[in-house]
């Protein structure tokens, strides 16, 4: 079951992230005309312009220059997941805004429509795919500008959809709206694609640094590296114990320094992609 979920669990992340995003824009933010940003927001814009279509129409045909860039850049299992998440997203946008939605606060709707478009749209990147247009350019800038993460991408280009939608709708209230969302959005995406592979590195200093490295190896099943130290006030020389754990390690990685020395002193901080055995693997494709 692993290897196959590792070989294609990306498409059941790009169909579940994909339908989630549709639900959150059609059933809160297209009934309240309040954009999310990209294609799909610059769609809605267009359709209130030009006074027929629809968004996912619209979304599919500004999508087919796009994906033709993308495909060149990127490679296979990007164009071809993308365009399944491109394809199911609009075609679900249509069907879903369908559904009757009863009134409420343009606020609660941004709110709400933020956070689950987010929630899907990492879902979908996380999988190494996209729902198509301004998701495949922030990901080709994303291989120009590594250190900056996609959601912060993402909001930079749907800066433009919003003063678009205040000046189509005439309305400064749903361009505000529209921002609340837009920036909602790239966070929950960022939460999504980052916040899961974070991890702790620990430093120890113990005169016990031998047991506290082998219960290490032994009961968390990590690796350790001595680093050499030396006290200031002392000036004795000591080794000092740095490990990388999982969140969930935590409690279990003080309960054994405790119990091999009380007075240990540790430090704790969290690591943001540890790459090597046990951990992630880096990949030029990685967000």
């Amino acid at each position: 079951m692993r290897t196959l979920w590792h070989k294609y669990g990306w498409i059941v992340k790009t169909i579940f992230g994909s339908g989630v995003f549709a639900l959150g824009f059609a059933l809160f933010l297209q009934p309240n005309d309040i954009s999310p940003g990209g294609i799909s927001g610059l769609s809605l814009v267009a359709v209130e312009l030009l006074g027929f279509g629809s968004v996912g129409t619209l979304t599919i045909l500004i999508n087919l220059p796009l994906f033709i860039l993308g495909g060149l850049k990127i490679g296979k299992r990007f164009f071809f997941g993308s365009l399944l998440g491109m394809l199911l997203s609009s075609v679900l946008i249509d069907l879903l805004s369908a559904i009757p939605m009863p009134d409420m606060e343009p606020l609660i709707a941004a709110l709400y429509g933020g956070v689950i478009c987010g929630f899907g749209l990492g879902e979908v990147f996380a999988s190494g795919t996209s729902t198509g247009g301004s998701d495949i350019l922030a990901r080709l800038l994303k291989y120009r500008y590594r250190n900056v993460p996609i959601g912060r991408i993402t909001m930079t280009m749907d800066a433009v959809v919003v003063v678009l939608t205040g000046l189509v709708f005439r309305d400064v209230s749903k361009a505000l709206y529209t921002g609340v969302t837009v920036f909602l959005c790239g966070k929950v995406l960022d939460a999504v694609v980052y916040s899961f592979d974070y991890s702790n590195v620990a430093l120890i200093i113990s005169s016990e640094y031998e047991a506290i490295a082998k219960a290490i190896g032994e009961q968390l099943d990590r690796g350790a590296t001595f680093l050499h130290g030396e006290g200031s006030y002392s000036n004795r020389q000591t080794k000092v114990v740095l490990t990388a754990v999982k969140k969930q390690q935590i409690a279990e990685l003080k309960e054994l320094v405790i119990r091999c020395d009380p007075a240990a002193f540790i430090i704790l901080q969290e690591a943001h992609q540890v790459l090597g055995d046990g951990f992630s693997r880096y990949s030029k494709h990685s967000l």
